[in-house]
């Protein structure tokens, strides 16, 4: 009889109950709120080593679990491989707080094959569904992805056009011209010949060369019998890109089998994993996966991993292999099997076709295990090394600028605008060096005048500082009650904030940060390199607050390389905010400002009477009769439009009688 010594009354009393089935269990702590959530064979004997003691049970959070535990809340089920599917819920569900997380939000790329159009196209997706398509990947790089489709276009001819510009397209586009697409928008051609163009893309995607190759040769021995050279021609350069990519690809074992190796490699409590993706003996794809507090033991990880990895919603829905090979089995292995086995079925086609999870002791398995293990350790190395490599630089940063602080977080602003008009600021930011897109944040300026590049500016920093000020105030309350780690917030202040240009842009920002009480946050303006009026080269420069005389940077410097990418990144963002907002600017309709006019609405009226010159030309009876518009609508429309008639001083004085300001009277 196992001692229960360890837990608490409640706990131990619920503990000499447990059912010797499989099933899943819950520990609580004493809010109600989920701390675990496990899987077992037998709930009883799984249960309950968690308080025995001298148990074999090493893992680092196991203390704080028997420390704050106060409830129990066992699920039994019918099967092993039910009980992996209710994990897999209830920690999507619950959100544990020692249950590891092995990816991170995104969702990798895949790509999408549908056969149901006349003429299907290969196309990114984030998200695959079950809408009978094929889909490839997911692909951990968004550049391998999209490499392996600019291959596709460019050998296999498809097209690239979404539906609607497919069916509203009148001649052919630049890919016609450059002979990397048919044109089937505007031409009439063989659907059979673009039938085996599809199919010789599923072949390809899906990594099946030998036989691709075999077609094509054939089609073009074919082709120049019939005396069809350009036929021919596209022929053999698709087999020169299918031998190019058969020569990236290392030849591993010879096995017909699709293959996912998990390599994993750790140190302490950081582990990184990696999966070798190995189709028809050849492996054509490796991904890795850092981790940070990973406390559990090995065949923990690797039940995790096989969840999250494969399972619906996870980071990219991966194809299910005919073997997945793990360095040890995770506990009810029959039952994640089965479980898997189901997953392919849903993901690729309605057969069950049998998946195998095997831990190799001896053999080629076990040397693709070695491979994938060795893999994982030159990927930890690489990124400590980068680490590393980031820290020195970061170190020069704060040496060069004197702050108090080594600045992981950078945050830059840049405002953007054409001519004075649609202008936009846009805040980026850098964390350990590289872009942290979630907090990337781009603002509309409103309140200040056409080229008020300093208003514009002190706009934006007020607003972010604004929202900076209340993350950091509600980061001290919660700190009395939650560790540090859980008070992170996405609008908290950067060790650093760097503003795009001199003493006059670093003036304005140390204002902004000023009026609402910052007087903490590091401020630099960063100037770019220039020529004064004496011919004379000025370099990179930072100015500091209260200092006079910038401190130039030099060249190929590395403080000037992390700086300089945040400036360069904060440009690009603002750039492309100012390009959207001129864009929907330019494309707005004069219907859009019109409140109780939606989207619908409007396209339902410019539809039926041509344009908003006829709009305004039309009787009651015939703006009514335009499907889905109704007394509403007609009454809404005709004030806009007599609002809009009368001079803007009319304007401004009806309004300041019930004391409103109209926004068509400062227009």
């Amino acid at each position: 009889m196992p001692s229960d010594e360890h837990a608490p009354n409640a706990l131990a009393q619920k503990l000499a109950l447990l059912p010797v089935q499989p099933g899943c269990y819950l520990f609580k702590d004493k809010h109600g709120a989920v701390l675990y959530v496990g899987k077992a064979k037998s709930l009883r004997s799984r249960v309950r080593s968690y308080f025995q003691e001298g148990g074999s049970d090493v893992r680092a959070f196991i203390p704080f679990l028997r420390r704050h535990a106060e409830d129990l809340e066992t699920i039994v089920t019918a099967t092993e491989k039910e009980a992996a599917v209710l994990e897999n819920s209830l920690i999507k569900e619950r959100k544990p707080r020692y249950n590891v997380k092995l990816r991170d939000d995104k969702e990798f790329l895949s790509l999408r094959l549908s056969r149901e159009h006349a003429y299907p196209r290969l196309e990114l997706v984030r998200k695959p569904k079950k809408d009978g398509a094929t889909y490839y990947g997911p692909y951990h790089s968004a550049t391998a992805a999209r490499r392996t489709l600019n291959l596709v276009e460019k050998h296999f001819k498809l097209r690239t056009c979404t539906d609607r510009e497919l069916g509203s397209r009148k001649r052919p586009c630049l890919q016609y011209q450059i002979q990397r697409c048919l044109a089937p928008c505007v031409l009439d051609i063989d659907k059979a010949l673009y039938a085996q163009q599809v199919g010789a893309v599923d072949l390809f995607m899906a990594g099946r060369h030998d036989e691709l190759t075999r077609e094509l040769q054939e089609r073009m021995r074919v082709a120049s019998q019939s005396l069809e050279f350009e036929l021919a021609t596209i022929y053999r350069d698709q087999l020169a890109a299918v031998q190019s990519a058969r020569e990236a690809q290392r030849v591993v074992v010879v096995s017909d089998r699709d293959q996912d190796v998990l390599g994993i490699y750790r140190e302490g409590d950081l582990t990184e994993l990696c999966v070798m993706v190995v189709r028809h003996g050849r492996m054509v794809d490796t991904a890795t996966f850092s981790l940070k507090g990973v406390e559990l033991p090995d065949d923990e990880v690797v039940s995790t991993f096989l969840r999250e990895h494969y399972g619906e919603g996870g980071s990219g829905e991966a194809h299910v292999p005919d073997e997945i090979i793990v360095p040890t089995l995770p506990e009810g292995v029959d039952g994640v099997a089965e479980w898997l086995m189901e997953r392919r079925a849903e993901v690729v086609d309605s057969r069950r076709t049998k998946v195998e999870v095997l831990a190799p002791a001896r053999g080629p398995r076990r040397a693709l295990l070695e491979m994938a293990s060795d893999n994982a350790k030159h990927a930890f190395e690489e990124k400590r090394r980068a680490a590393d490599d980031i820290d020195q630089r970061l170190a020069r940063v704060q040496e060069r600028l004197r702050l108090p602080t080594l600045p992981r977080r950078i945050e830059c602003v840049d405002i953007s605008h054409l001519g004075g008009a649609d202008t936009v600021g846009a805040v980026v930011a850098l964390l350990d060096g590289q872009p942290d897109k979630k907090r990337y944040r781009s603002y509309i300026v409103r309140t200040v005048g056409e080229g008020d590049d300093y208003g514009a500016m002190f706009e934006v920093l007020s607003r972010r500082f604004r929202r900076g000020k209340l993350a950091k105030q509600k980061a001290e309350a919660e700190a009395a009650e939650a560790a540090p780690a859980e008070v992170e917030n996405e609008w908290q202040l950067p060790d650093l904030f760097v503003v795009d240009g001199g003493r006059g842009q670093l003036g304005v920002a140390l204002a902004a940060a000023h009026d609402l009480g910052l007087h903490d946050l590091c401020i630099v303006g960063l100037a770019k390199e220039k020529e004064n009026v004496a011919g004379d080269k000025l370099v990179d420069r930072v100015y500091l607050p209260g200092q006079k005389n910038p401190i130039p940077l030099r060249p190929n410097s590395p403080e000037l390389f992390l700086l300089a990418r945040a400036r360069d990144e904060a440009h690009r963002f603002s750039n492309r905010g100012r390009t959207k907002v001129g864009k929907r600017r330019r494309f707005e309709s004069e219907l859009d400002s019109i409140v109780g006019i939606g989207p619908k609405t409007r396209t339902s009226l410019l539809k039926t009477l041509g344009s908003v010159a006829a709009l305004k030309e039309a009787t009651d009876e015939a703006i009514l009769a335009v499907p889905g518009v109704t007394q509403r609508h007609l009454q809404a429309l005709r004030e806009a439009f007599a609002r809009r008639a009368q001079p803007a001083t009319a304007v401004a004085e009806a309004t300041e009688v019930d004391g409103t300001v109209a926004e068509e009277a400062v227009s």
